[in-house]
């Protein structure tokens, strides 16, 4: 499996011709985080997110009621909580060869499991998505781009739009490894982050996140939609 592992802010390379990235001091796996305890909560003692009652009417005017959930930290006026970040890094000595992807591992309480994720982040006051991701990409990965590498957007994403508002805009980028910023980076982790960082050839994602579930991992929609769409384009031939 062509894999580059990393815990939190470890990185190792999978051949010499990608250069060599510095380690650092490490933090344990995420793997070793557990859930100890599931309470109710209610929306007054909340801190990330509220409950909220929708009152509406139905296409036959019927009155209905819908239960959902909505994030406290969405910045007024935008439209969107922030970004998902799918970095493509390319080998500098082998330019044909398929780009590598950047994922991640972090544990999810929720799922009570590590799932595997693009890099994201929530947008600041003033911010841009592009300016958020390119941010993000930074303090999580330690690789540094600019505007310049930017390779688009994807449309405003709902992640489950049945029960909550929560979205975002997956913002595409390329890292390149020949600038002196991406021989050793450094990602820029808060001291209660537990991110392990690894890279995929993106031409073989659906194969390795088989494995990744095989082993217990929850696979994140927006890396699963990637590799769906990379299933299509094989069985019809649409990269031709």
């Amino acid at each position: 499996m062509n894999i580059v592992k990393s815990r939190i802010n470890i990185f190792k390379t999978i051949k010499p011709t990608i250069p060599k990235l510095r380690t650092m001091s490490t933090k344990k796996p995420s793997e070793l985080a557990k859930i100890t305890k599931i309470v109710d909560l209610e929306s007054k003692d909340a801190k990330w997110v509220k409950l909220q009652k929708i009152h509406y009417t139905n296409p036959n005017g019927e009155a209905r009621d819908w239960e959902m959930t909505a994030r406290t930290t969405r910045i007024p006026g935008q439209e969107i909580d922030g970004v998902g970040i799918i970095a493509l890094v390319k080998d500098p000595s082998n330019p044909t060869d398929s780009p590598k992807i950047v994922l991640q591992k972090q544990f999810r309480p929720p799922v009570e499991a590590v799932c595997i994720e693009f890099p994201a982040g929530l947008l600041d006051p003033n911010e841009t998505a592009l300016e958020c991701a390119i941010r993000e990409l930074h303090e999580e990965t330690g690789y540094v781009v600019t505007k310049d590498q930017h390779l688009g957007n994807s449309e405003i994403m709902f992640n489950d739009a049945g029960f909550t508002n929560t979205n975002l805009i997956s913002v595409m980028l390329e890292v390149d490894l020949s600038t002196k910023e991406n021989q050793n980076p450094i990602p820029q982790l808060e001291e209660n982050e537990f991110i392990e960082t690894f890279l995929v050839n993106l031409a073989e994602l659906p194969e390795e996140l088989e494995k990744l579930s095989e082993k217990g991992y929850k696979v994140d929609s927006k890396v699963a939609s990637i590799a769906a769409g990379l299933k299509l384009s094989r069985a019809f031939n649409l990269g031709k």
